[in-house]
């Protein structure tokens, strides 16, 4: 039987632009990041919370783009749709992470040196699959689950949110989803408040406490995202692009909270923002219209380039990391050459985007989807490591 078309609805422009905005900041977050000692001194401290921000936008619009077609959609076309967005990106990712693994050697990687070439290969084709790595495979030494492109980590939460929304949530009532949610806010709650190190961060890893935290900052945001847009009630709101981006901003730059005798201040920091501040922003985001023409292509532009720049970014986060490694450079030393890493990752980014995942998404389109009209809103995924 042949899949029934489904006709495009309209972006939110804003959250788009918005969703641009984190991303570039978890850029600079990241290069900012091969400076610090600890936690503690990393400057743009919170921009970790990208991640939160970016899951509670994909529940948000995933609930726009699907939760009054399911009569006409599968849960096969669902997962086809999701595979076709995401998926030519994350192989491009894990070999990009390949082509520049070997430059990444030094006392920060010294693994990397033992790591022969056959078993990089095999942890780039398992993370092409989107399969997490065990420890026993690590060829970083950072204990991550891509450990050629770290970030690959949230994507892999993002399938497991969007596995449980088309296969069982979808199916909630507004207040079973709302049960779901208050426990979800209470768990991370519990985590940020009880967190060995204050805060968040983690994730990225097949142990025990760090799926633990994976699961955590996966299942509030993006259900909260859903159950918001359920039951938001949209209002005009003027210059809501830069009020919202300015926010997102200050959430992800404000610096370290508390001192480290109270650190459950900072966890309480950053439960706060998930749970309360990141909502209203992208109610706010999806609440405003963007009327001038220069704003519209900015906000186009930031949502265009921001999958592509999270999921790309990182090997050159990783060959920055290991330069600032061996030569022992202060971040006024590094700035020069991390202004220059910046670049290149969008550009690096605005490269794939066209010249890759738009001409490889449009032939799956037309070759596994059936020529069916897929659905034109902000379907992009968490964001950050």
């Amino acid at each position: 039987m042949q899949p029934s078309p489904l006709p495009t609805k309209p972006h939110y422009p804003i959250l788009d632009g918005l969703r641009g905005v984190a991303a570039l900041m978890v850029v600079a977050f990241h290069l900012c990041e091969a400076h610090a000692t600890s936690h503690l001194d990393q400057v743009i401290n919170h921009g970790y919370l990208a991640v939160d921000f970016f899951f509670l936008l994909s529940g948000f619009v995933i609930g726009y783009a699907y939760d009054d077609r399911w009569g006409r959609l599968t849960v096969s076309g669902f997962f086809k749709r999701r595979l076709v967005r995401l998926q030519p990106l994350v192989v491009l990712g894990m070999a990009i992470g390949a082509g520049m693994y070997y430059f990444q050697a030094s006392a920060l990687f010294p693994i990397i040196g033992q790591t022969p070439v056959w078993k990089m290969l095999l942890v780039m084709l398992i993370g092409c699959l989107m399969v997490p790595v065990p420890v026993s495979l690590d060829v970083r030494g950072w204990h991550e689950t891509f450990p050629l492109n770290g970030p690959g980590w949230s994507l892999f939460f993002e399938y497991v949110a969007n596995v449980l929304y088309a296969t069982v949530v979808r199916r909630f009532s507004n207040v079973a989803l709302g049960i779901l949610v208050v426990l979800a806010a209470g768990a991370l709650l519990h985590l940020g408040l009880t967190s060995p190190q204050g805060d968040v961060i983690g994730g990225w890893s097949l142990e025990p406490e760090q799926l633990h935290i994976g699961f955590a900052r996966m299942a509030y945001p993006f259900f909260a995202g859903l159950l918001l847009f359920r039951l938001a009630r949209l209002r005009p709101v003027h210059h809501a692009f830069w009020w919202c981006s300015l926010a997102v901003v200050a959430v992800l730059a404000m610096p370290r909270v508390g001192s480290p005798a109270q650190l459950w201040q900072n966890g309480f920091y950053d439960a706060l923002c998930i749970i309360f501040v990141f909502p209203a922003i992208i109610f706010f985001g999806a609440s405003g219209a963007v009327r001038s023409g220069a704003a519209q292509r900015l906000c186009r532009f930031l949502g265009d380039i921001s999958y592509p720049i999270y999921i790309t970014h990182y090997p050159l986060i990783y060959t920055y990391t290991a330069w600032v490694a061996t030569h022992k450079a202060s971040l006024r030393e590094g700035l020069p050459v991390a202004a220059l890493v910046y670049l290149a990752a969008v550009a690096l980014a605005y490269v794939c985007l066209k010249f890759y995942d738009e001409p490889v998404r449009e032939w799956l389109r037309k070759n596994v989807l059936l020529g069916e009209n897929t659905i034109g809103v902000t379907e992009d995924t968490a964001m950050a490591k």
